[in-house]
This record gives C-alpha cells, sequence and structure tokens, in this order.
C-alpha cells in the first residue's frame, strides 16, 4: 500500500499526518507503529489520522495514534498542527473547527506560524482523569522506590499528572515519569508532567508521555501544567511555558466552567509517499 503522509511538528513535538476522510486505509496498531519507528519508517511522537467528521460544524475529525501504535485522547500540539494543514489545503478562513473524541475545538490563525485553541474546560474530578480516588483533592500522595511525591491530577481531554520540581534539567524525567505511569492510580495510563516555576507568569515543563516516553513539547501537558498551578496558587492566568523545543502560551482565568486557551506554532517538515 502507498500511503500519502505529511510530517509536521509542534515546538519539536513531530507528527505524521495522514488524510483518510474517504476513508481508503485501514492501518493497523502494527503498521501505525511501522510508520512511527525512527530509524525503519518515516518517525514520529504521534500519528494524526483524519477521518471524515460526524459534527457538521467540524472540517474534519482526527484520531491520535502514538508511536507504539497505542491509541491517545487528544493532543495539544497535533491538533495546532491540524488546523494548519487544513489551511494549507484551502479549508480554513482564518479560523477552523475540528473534532476529537466527543468534543470539538475551534481554533485560530495568529502571526507567522501560530495557532490558537480553545482547549475547553479542565476537569479534575477523578472519574474523569481517570484517577482511582475516592475524592478529588489538589495534591495526591504517591510513593515511588521509597521516595515521598505529590502530585496533581486533571485531564484536558486526556490524563496528567503533574509534579512540582525545583529545576527541570536535573530531575529523572524517564525515571519518575515511567513509575508514575505503572502505578494503579491510574487505569487509562497518564502522561507525567515536571512543572519548575520560575515566576507567577513562567514556568519551565518537562513531560514524560504515554507511548512516546519524554517528547519535546506535550501541548496538552502545559495546559495541565498551568491549571494545575492555577489550583496550587502559584500561577497567574497568563503564562508562558518554557517546554524543551519551545514556548507556549496558556490562558485560563481559573473558574469551575472557564475555557483554557493555549497559542503555539505548527510548522510543516515534508510531505511525501511511504510503502507500507
Amino acid at each position: 500500500m502507498r500511503l500519502p503522509f505529511v510530517k509536521m511538528h509542534g515546538l519539536g513535538n513531530d507528527f505524521v499526518v495522514i488524510d483518510n476522510r474517504d476513508g481508503r486505509y485501514a492501518l493497523s496498531r502494527a503498521q501505525f507503529a511501522a510508520l512511527g519507528a525512527r530509524r525503519f519508517g518515516i518517525g514520529c511522537d504521534q500519528i494524526l489520522l483524519l477521518e471524515a467528521p460526524r459534527d457538521a460544524r467540524a472540517r474534519a475529525r482526527y484520531r491520535v495514534v502514538n508511536a507504539d501504535g497505542s491509541p491517545a485522547e487528544h493532543c495539544g500540539n497535533g491538533i495546532r498542527c491540524v488546523a494548519r494543514y487544513l489551511e494549507r489545503l484551502g479549508e480554513a478562513d482564518g479560523g477552523v473547527v475540528v473534532e476529537i473524541g466527543d468534543a470539538v475545538y475551534a481554533l485560530g490563525f495568529g502571526a507567522g506560524t501560530d495557532v490558537r485553541v480553545d482547549m475547553g474546560v479542565p476537569e479534575f474530578a477523578p472519574a474523569r482523569i481517570p484517577l482511582a480516588v475516592a475524592a478529588a483533592r489538589e495534591r495526591y500522595p504517591l510513593t515511588i522506590a521509597g521516595q515521598a511525591l505529590e502530585f496533581g491530577a486533571v485531564s484536558m481531554g486526556n490524563p496528567h499528572a503533574v509534579i512540582a520540581v525545583a529545576d527541570v534539567d536535573t530531575t529523572d524525567v524517564a525515571g519518575i515519569g515511567a513509575a508514575v505511569q505503572a502505578s494503579a492510580l491510574f487505569p487509562a495510563g497518564v502522561n507525567v508532567g515536571f512543572l519548575a516555576v520560575e515566576a507567577p507568569d513562567r514556568a519551565r515543563l518537562r513531560v514524560f508521555e504515554r507511548g512516546a516516553g519524554e517528547t519535546l513539547a506535550c501541548g496538552t501537558g502545559a495546559c495541565a501544567a498551568v491549571a494545575i498551578g492555577r489550583r496550587w496558587g502559584v500561577l497567574d492566568a497568563r503564562v508562558t511555558v518554557v517546554l524543551r523545543g519551545g514556548e507556549l502560551i496558556i490562558e485560563w482565568a481559573g473558574g469551575a466552567g472557564d475555557t483554557l486557551w493555549m497559542t503555539g506554532p505548527a510548522t510543516f517538515v515534508f510531505e511525501g509517499i511511504i510503502e507500507i
């Protein structure tokens, strides 16, 4: 099968975009993993598979598949790339609506390659994350290899645990991240963010993602970190989140029904056809 694709990235979080809105391709988990392999395939953190929308407001529906072939619910950097992909095809004029799961997201285009996204309302209820605890708390305890940790938890369309650290550069992101992911507290797995607050309007973040390991940037992870930081009272309503691949602007007023906004770039790399 000859499969056309576009390679894109959001702050180094890279994607293979496949337009399957006509339904012609049926890819297995093994084939998705082959596409994601960096030495034997195209190489990416996630595959973004566009499908025909179910909601009349949306231009496209899309699914997120991790590099190992496992499914993911959402991707903040990915949705910006989908928007720019549709704009490139002439299917978005100033903005576009994209569908994923049971939700639709409105996106607008800013200067250069920037895309601004309505990321919806953060979900802190344990059942919505999901998190296997009896009651919601601002901080949850967890012991990893004899070390006592605390984390905040939130869903931004996918599950996130956020851990406050003094220095992201000296933190064992892979070791702690994998251990947190293995915890029975997270029945659907979890993305683990390590947050260092530099000022109320600026923070550094590294994220260890499900099915991909540490990525250069995680859009939903940045949203989750600000949502948790706001609950903890350490971050302002507008925060520059510095990731290894660049910066995102996250805005959240902090109220129970307030929408969280994310602004950041989406970049084309190349396009091609792969035999799979």
